[in-house]
């Protein structure tokens, strides 16, 4: 069989630096009523808002925009939704009320998140969304997100080679309210049915969930025992797919990949117990996030298209030694 390698990039967008964000509680300019025009003075508030933290990646994201506008002399507000989409209603109502003159936004859901993000706007904060899209444009002042397409097949072209024989497989889908759910879903199925060697026996949910991907793998091994692979839609979930591999004692036997370029994934594939892993450039996208709402409170616009995708990078033994958190040296 042959193995294609997708050699990938991560992006390198250059923006104009400076923070932004607007006012908490002491009064000042908050960026106006009209929508969020911008062009004004930097300084204030930047809220920020992700899923839960306990995952390392929107941990990154979160430290990621805190530091940029830390850096450049804002007050910030860190904050996690839990995909609650009320909870995300409750975040940026507050934010609404101290008085921030942008919101960094990892949502809460494609459909869900549009309304929220509407009030926002329309009180004069210009939300930024980083990492997960909504299904609508014209909102939003920037959608920054990982090439998923793309760092998915690279993934699933990973996988495939693990598997020169081919072999049965299973596949773990992340929250089917995400966006990136189903696009990593399919760009793993365009290049795994290229190989009709390669049979999928299940196909299951674990909403991005380490305990519950174990939960899920155990039962699906007791009832496909013959399994040589498991692709998991993050690396949360290929962790706990790891988790209960290994507890079966089937790890020689089973090849897994996942996605995100989590730490703890990478450290796995240091060990032999993960084939690789699609690294999302979280840091990166945060940082322009930052910037661009600054460019934006400052001068008005951001400079950039509104949709904004950047290249993914696929982490496995060979250049895991080169990894740094969420990017490679």
């Amino acid at each position: 069989m042959m193995r294609r390698k997708i050699m990938l990039a991560a992006a390198t967008a250059a923006i104009s630096a400076f923070a932004l964000v607007g006012c908490s509680t002491g009064g000042g300019d908050t960026g106006g009523t009209d929508g969020g025009d911008g062009g004004g003075e930097a300084g204030g508030l930047i809220s920020i808002i992700t899923p839960a933290q306990e995952n390392p990646f929107f941990k990154a994201e979160a430290d990621a925009a805190k530091a940029e506008a830390e850096e450049l002399g804002y007050e910030t507000n860190v904050a996690s939704h839990d995909d609650d989409p009320n909870k995300q209603s409750e975040l940026i109502d507050a934010a609404i009320s101290q008085g921030a003159v942008a919101i960094i936004l990892d949502n809460a859901g494609a459909d869900a998140s549009i309304g929220p993000i509407q009030k926002a706007e329309d009180a004069g904060i210009p939300v930024f969304l980083i990492d997960r899209e909504i299904n609508e444009t014209g909102i939003a002042k920037s959608q920054i997100v990982a090439n998923n397409a793309q760092g998915a097949a690279a993934v699933a072209e990973e996988f495939v080679a693990a598997l020169p024989e081919g072999g049965n497989y299973i596949e773990l889908t992340g929250k089917e309210s995400d966006t990136n759910a189903g696009v990593r879903s399919e760009a793993y199925a365009s290049v795994i049915s290229q190989y009709p060697e390669l049979v999928s026996v299940a196909q299951e949910t674990a909403n991005w969930s380490q305990d519950e991907a174990f939960t899920k793998v155990e039962t699906l091994l007791q009832r496909n025992p013959d399994v040589q692979g498991i692709i998991a839609g993050n690396d949360t979930m290929a962790l706990g797919a790891v988790a209960a591999v290994e507890a079966a004692g089937l790890l020689d036997q089973i090849k897994i990949a996942g996605f995100d370029g989590s730490p703890d994934a990478v450290e796995a594939i240091k060990a032999g117990k993960l084939v690789a892993t699609g690294l999302q450039p979280a840091v990166l996208i945060s940082q322009l996030a930052v910037q661009q709402a600054h460019a934006f409170i400052t001068d008005g616009e951001t400079g950039e298209d509104e949709k904004q995708s950047i290249d993914c990078i696929v982490i496995n033994a060979a250049n895991a030694d080169s990894y740094t958190l969420f990017a490679l040296e």
